[in-house]
């Protein structure tokens, strides 16, 4: 109930007056049946921005630190996800990525839309890095086509370390449904797993436009914090 209320009510029509959305391909998101829709990652406003312009109801895989942050922030944060239906997921740990796939799974077999953000977190560059194989498991598993999706625009409205986001207009591009049947009883397969979630992040590469790493998001990213210089302590002034 709160879902729709966000949807129609609350952030929906808001986030449409202050960012205009283009949206492109959205005949592409199917009317009914289940889905997966994978999109990159640059902002955490895309969290909003994607499920407010969708006819359909979406579900997405968000990590689980938004659900248990301290204080009255962490608990009004917590209680937003899980009204608009977002799933926690651990990340932490060897089962982590088995506790993501099995939850993903009860959603599509549901019949219904689950959105999924292959690179695992959000890109701290701009550039598209590679895609965890997760989505791939998921697709073959459950037999359902796969959406690509790209963001183009919201890195720049509000980047990692930004709070408020900036009003500009962005992009919503989603390309034709992928159709991965022909992997069928391959989920368990290393190299045909790898072959999906390469296809699906060429696909979000050719909507979005963005440069692309073949490594790991996170690994990147803890190797460029790892190589930043060390901020110099400002003491108090006498």
């Amino acid at each position: 109930m709160f879902y729709y209320v966000l949807k129609y009510v609350v952030l929906g029509p808001l986030l449409r007056v202050l960012f205009r959305p283009r949206i492109e391909g959205l005949e592409n998101i199917p009317e009914e049946g289940a889905a997966i829709v994978a999109g990159n990652h640059l902002s955490f406003s895309d969290h909003f921005l994607m499920p407010a312009i969708l006819k359909r109801r979406i579900t997405f895989l968000a990590k689980a630190e938004y659900f248990t942050g301290p204080g009255i922030k962490g608990r009004l944060t917590a209680f937003f996800f899980r009204s608009a239906g977002q799933i926690p997921v651990d990340r932490s740990g060897k089962d982590a990525g088995r506790a993501a796939i099995r939850e993903g799974l009860g959603v599509l077999d549901k019949g219904e839309l689950l959105g999924i953000y292959p690179e695992g977190t959000r890109s701290h560059d701009g550039r598209l890095y590679k895609g965890k194989v997760g989505v791939a498991v998921m697709a073959i598993t459950a037999r359902v086509p796969v959406v690509p999706c790209a963001m183009v625009g919201t890195f720049e409205i509000q980047p990692p370390g930004q709070v408020v986001p900036k009003i500009k207009r962005v992009t919503i591009r989603f390309g034709e449904p992928l159709d991965f049947s022909r992997y069928a009883g391959m989920e368990n397969q290393k190299a045909a797993i790898r072959a999906v979630t390469d296809e699906i992040m060429y696909a979000i590469l050719e909507l979005s436009g963005q440069e692309y790493v073949d490594e790991y998001a996170a690994k990147v990213k803890a190797a460029d914090q790892e190589a930043a210089p060390p901020k110099k302590f400002r003491g108090l002034r006498r």
